[in-house]
C-alpha cells in the first residue's frame, strides 16, 4: 500500500510504503516526537524533520532528521558500501521516499544526478555566439563534444556520450519540444 503524507508548509506530499509508514508511526521516539505529522519541504527538495530544544544550559539545539536519509540507514543499510554512501532517488523526485526509488550513489554519480544550472537549461549545453557547445566531465575534465545549430541537438549529443561513459549513472537531458521552447 502507498501512503502519502502532507508536508506542513508546502502542498507536496511524500510517498511512503506501508513498511516505512509502519515503521514512522509506530517507533517510540518518532511518535513522541509526532514525525509525521511534522514532515517540512526543505530547500533542496527533500522531506527534513527538524526540531528545537531548549537545553539545560539555556542555549538550543536544533535536531534535523532527513526522512530518506531516515528511511535508507532504516531499511536500505545492506545497500551501502564505500564508494556508494549518498541516497539519492532513482527517478529524481526528492519525495519519493519509496524504497523502490531510493538508492545508495557515490559522489560522482550524486553530482551527475544534480539539476542543472546551464542558462541554457540543459546539462553540458552552453550557447556560444549563435550556435550551441556540448561539453561533458571525465576524471574533473571539460571535454568537447561538438558545436550545434541548437540547444537540442546538443543535449542530445551529451546524452549520448553520457550513457556512452556512465550508462545508467549518468545524466540525461530530458528534450523540450520546439513549441515547448517558444512558448
Amino acid at each position: 500500500m502507498l501512503y502519502k503524507v502532507k508536508l506542513k508548509n508546502a502542498d507536496e506530499s511524500v510517498l511512503l510504503d506501508d513498511k516505512v509508514y509502519e515503521y514512522l508511526t509506530s517507533d517510540p521516539y518518532l511518535v513522541r516526537v509526532d514525525f509525521v505529522n511534522n514532515l517540512r519541504k526543505h530547500s533542496s527538495g527533500c522531506a527534513v524533520f527538524q526540531k528545537t530544544w531548549k537545553k539545560a544550559d539555556g542555549g538550543y539545539k536544533t535536531e534535523t532528521i532527513y526522512l530518506h536519509k531516515l528511511v535508507a540507514e532504516k531499511f536500505l543499510l545492506h545497500t551501502r558500501s564505500d564508494g556508494r554512501n549518498l541516497v539519492g532517488a532513482r527517478n529524481g523526485n526528492k519525495l519519493d521516499c519509496r524504497l523502490e526509488n531510493l538508492i545508495y550513489r557515490s559522489r560522482s554519480v550524486a553530482s551527475r544526478k544534480r539539476k542543472t544550472s546551464s542558462k541554457v537549461g540543459y546539462t553540458g549545453v552552453y550557447k556560444e555566439n549563435n550556435r550551441f557547445r556540448a561539453v561533458i566531465s571525465v576524471n574533473r575534465k571539460s571535454v568537447h563534444i561538438g558545436m550545434f545549430d541548437t540547444a537540442e541537438e546538443a543535449a542530445l549529443a551529451y546524452n549520448r556520450k553520457s550513457k556512452e561513459l556512465y550508462g545508467d549513472d549518468g545524466k540525461m537531458n530530458v528534450i523540450k519540444s520546439r513549441k515547448e521552447n517558444e512558448d
